[in-house]
């Protein structure tokens, strides 16, 4: 199996410094040698690899561009390009890193207690625990603003009654991050792994992210001390907050997915003989289709790199991110889908990664903000007005 040597139509890696292609290059090696053998059939499966969650802390992906408490404090570059070639691996497994770090590590590092901090980051950091966030809950999805799920207070205790759904790493985290509604308003809870009253059940029959835990947490008069609160964020600032961090590395991630899959269909063209034994790259629309995906990555990379570098210097605004997640995830599934198209019949068959891909990218598009609750917030963004009813 030949290592992967990156797509670079424009010589955007020109713009990228020694250090963040170290990193990338530390990041690309570890898919090859250690996701591409496995993930075919953990995909089949319907397994997530639990076994590289060490070799992921060692390396430092668990919140890579967060400082202190073990975390790599790399920049929002770097860890784009962590996400970009994890997701070529598989969106599963780049969805279980991004959770980790940018929906469970981030809250408790910008809203946490130093208590939460100090016994929970450095643990997080080096995978010896996991986490989950609960937000979306069976009815309110895209309106996290409609939320049941309520936290009353009792005595030096929290009460949380309510559901949640469709959260990754659910039923294998040692702590979830909760948000619930209060008399004080939506407020976040740490709550442990065998708290009484908190239990989880995994989500079967998945077409998509089978590589990925995807689970419902349920809380049935579910008590947590007062400390479990995070003592001074409230309201859905909190939330979106997060999001932002974990949409900003979908946008990257999402790159790798579509690189993938151009470059397998390009080397298969190029291989693959039809007609007069010629090969079926040198057709004009095979070359058309090829054309479009290098143009539109090309253009995603560059989209990409410009919000890390905002990131980077403060600058970058979740309307931003809103255009990064949703340009980027609907140009891989597009890519995805032609590719799939230049491979034929083969293209269905796990022998090669686009299917998985495919289906994956079909459940990025519309988790962490669909395609249309993004254009809605670009909308606002350009016009001043809100749309969202």
């Amino acid at each position: 199996m030949s290592a992967f040597r990156g797509v670079d139509y424009l010589l955007i890696d020109t713009l990228l410094d020694e250090q963040e292609l170290l990193v990338r290059q530390t990041a690309r090696g570890f898919v090859d040698d250690r996701v591409i053998p496995i993930i075919r059939d953990c995909f089949r499966d319907g397994r997530f690899p639990r076994e590289l969650v060490p070799e992921m802390g060692r390396l430092g992906f668990f919140g890579a561009n967060l400082e202190g408490y073990g975390c790599a404090g790399m920049s929002n570059v770097e860890y784009g390009l962590i996400m970009q070639e994890i997701e070529r691996g598989d969106s599963g497994l780049r969805s279980f890193v991004s959770v980790q770090g940018a929906l469970v590590m981030y809250p408790i590092l910008k809203f946490g207690s130093d208590e939460h901090r100090t016994r929970w980051l450095p643990r997080l950091q080096s995978g010896e625990a996991l986490g989950c966030f609960g937000l979306t809950e069976p009815d309110f999805g895209s309106n996290p603003a409609g939320m049941r799920t309520r936290a009353v207070r009792d005595g030096d205790h929290w009460v949380l009654n309510g559901e949640k759904t469709w959260i990754t790493n659910g039923s294998l985290a040692d702590i979830a991050i909760v948000w619930a509604r209060t008399d004080d308003g939506i407020r976040g809870f740490l709550v442990e792994r065998g708290t009484a009253g908190f239990t989880t059940s995994d989500i079967h029959g998945k077409l998509s992210m089978r590589a990925s835990t995807t689970s419902s947490l349920a809380f049935h008069d579910c008590r947590v001390p007062a400390t479990a609160m995070f003592p001074e964020i409230r309201g859905l600032k909190g939330p979106l907050m997060c999001l932002s961090q974990a949409r900003f590395g979908i946008g990257w991630g999402v790159l790798g997915a579509a690189m993938d899959c151009y470059e397998t269909a390009r080397q298969y063209t190029i291989l693959r003989k039809q007609f007069d034994d010629r090969p079926l790259a040198s057709h004009q629309l095979v070359q058309e289709k090829l054309a479009w995906m290098i143009t539109e990555i090309t253009k995603a990379q560059l989209l990409a790199l410009h919000c890390g570098r905002l990131k980077d210097k403060g600058k970058l605004d979740p309307a931003h991110i809103s255009m990064l997640k949703r340009n980027n995830t609907s140009i891989a599934l597009e890519c995805a889908r032609l590719s799939r198209d230049l491979l034929g019949a083969n293209g269905i068959i796990d022998e090669y990664p686009i299917m998985r891909h495919l289906c994956n990218l079909e459940t990025v598009k519309t988790y962490e903000g669909t395609d249309h609750i993004h254009a809605l917030v670009i909308g606002e963004r350009v016009t001043g007005v809100p749309a969202y009813r």
